[in-house]
């Protein structure tokens, strides 16, 4: 393990990333990340608040899970209520009274999740709004205002998403226009004193593409990188080799963002492959469908045996659902899917759960028995070691194998 304090920031930027330690075994690095309001500990998992806020949680029950990074959506937020009712808020940060950090993505997904609304041209993308069916034009420059005005902490770079199951002269093209329109973004930013624009990496899985857009990023003076265009539906064995030639590109000494990862396991192992920062809506969606995260896995509490079940979530657990008020399975098996309540519940304890599994992987590779935590997690999750393939060959390039004692 090497265990030292250097500090680095960009030229002209308000962050700096302080390694605490890394793995002597993996990619993994424990870090101290310093951002204009609070510092976060790495690898860190953000929750996703699309329009300000977190579903089922507000901000200060978000803040007592010790959350102090979560993200907004520039493209909804710049439909509504739009830039200039948020400059008269005082950003967002005012908006939802949330005093910690804030990142926000550039409104580039939404060329994915809303394909059959939009054009891509190398002006920009034009949206049809899916709130009054207006046409929205969002070009690098104009992602960059918007994200300007909400004041996020981390800003990200418009860039040019195609599916990652999209191949062919459609992903260069992407590539190459990623490329254009960071430097767009970058002539455009109008706070780089106080908000930190990320590039991102593109290339889908063509591992050429990805190198070579990874090494062009990098001759920009940025204070940290993303990896993009992942996580879309990919094969896992595909996922995670476009996910270590990323990280083995990027810069050591500036943060390295896994964009829309949240499946524990991913957490995990992406972490161990070289990844920093994490964000996936997973944690709350699952908690509205009324699933459970846990060491071992899943519950489905509207399974009909956990009716007569009266431990908590999990007993270990130090969430406010679980500790402090004690809600039993049964008890939640009663209202999932029926009360709104049991969503908040269920919502509290899901993103404890990702907290504290981030935390605990930093503590880890901070005691240099990152290894051992890995194994013991997937030992939990697959006691029969039936470990999923592709998890243990990612493991396996970076040294640590499951099936060993």
């Amino acid at each position: 393990m090497t265990s030292f304090t250097k500090e680095t920031s960009s030229k002209c930027s308000a962050l700096a990333l302080k390694i605490i330690a890394e793995c002597s075994t993996t990619k993994a690095r424990a870090c101290q990340l310093t951002l204009p309001h609070a510092s976060v500990l790495t690898p860190v998992f953000m929750p996703v608040g699309t329009q300000g806020t977190l579903k089922g949680l507000l901000p200060e029950q978000l803040k007592r899970l010790g959350c102090n990074i979560m993200l907004g959506n520039t493209y909804h937020l710049g439909n509504r209520p739009g830039p200039e009712l948020m400059k008269k808020a005082g950003g967002l940060h005012e908006f939802m009274s949330w005093d910690r950090n804030l990142l926000t993505d550039s409104g580039g997904f939404q060329m994915v999740s809303l394909l059959k609304l939009a054009k891509i041209t190398e002006e920009g993308v034009e949206f049809q709004s899916p709130h009054d069916e207006t046409m929205m034009l969002l070009t690098p420059e104009r992602s960059i205002e918007i994200q300007n005005a909400l004041g996020a902490d981390i800003i990200m770079q418009l860039d040019d998403v195609v599916s990652s199951l999209v191949s062919g002269p459609r992903v260069e093209e992407a590539m190459h226009r990623t490329v254009r329109w960071l430097d767009r973004c970058l002539k455009a930013h109008s706070r780089p004193h106080d908000q930190n624009l990320f590039p991102i990496v593109q290339g889908g899985l063509n591992a050429n593409l990805r190198r070579q857009c990874a090494e062009e990023l990098v001759k920009r003076d940025v204070p940290g990188f993303a990896i993009g265009g992942l996580s879309g539906g990919e094969e896992k064995h595909a996922f995670w080799k476009m996910v270590t030639l990323s990280t083995d590109v990027l810069p050591k000494e500036k943060p390295r963002y896994l964009m829309g990862v949240g499946f524990p396991e991913d957490l995990v192992v992406c972490a161990a492959l070289g990844c920093d920062m994490f964000d996936c809506v997973f944690p709350t969606r699952t908690a509205r469908f009324g699933t459970a995260l846990v060491p071992t896995g899943q519950l489905n509490l509207k399974n009909n045996k956990f009716a007569t079940d009266f431990r908590p979530i999990d007993e270990n657990c130090p969430c406010s659902t679980c500790k402090e008020y004690k809600y039993t399975r049964a008890y939640l098996h009663t209202i999932v899917t029926y009360e709104s309540v049991a969503c908040q519940l269920l919502t509290i304890h899901n993103i404890a759960y990702q907290l504290n599994l981030m935390l605990s992987i930093h503590e880890s590779i901070k005691q240099d028995k990152f290894p051992e935590f890995i194994k013991d997690f997937f030992k939990k999750i697959y006691p029969e070691e039936n470990y999923p393939k592709w998890a243990e060959e990612s493991l396996s390039s970076v040294n640590v194998h499951l099936r060993e004692c």
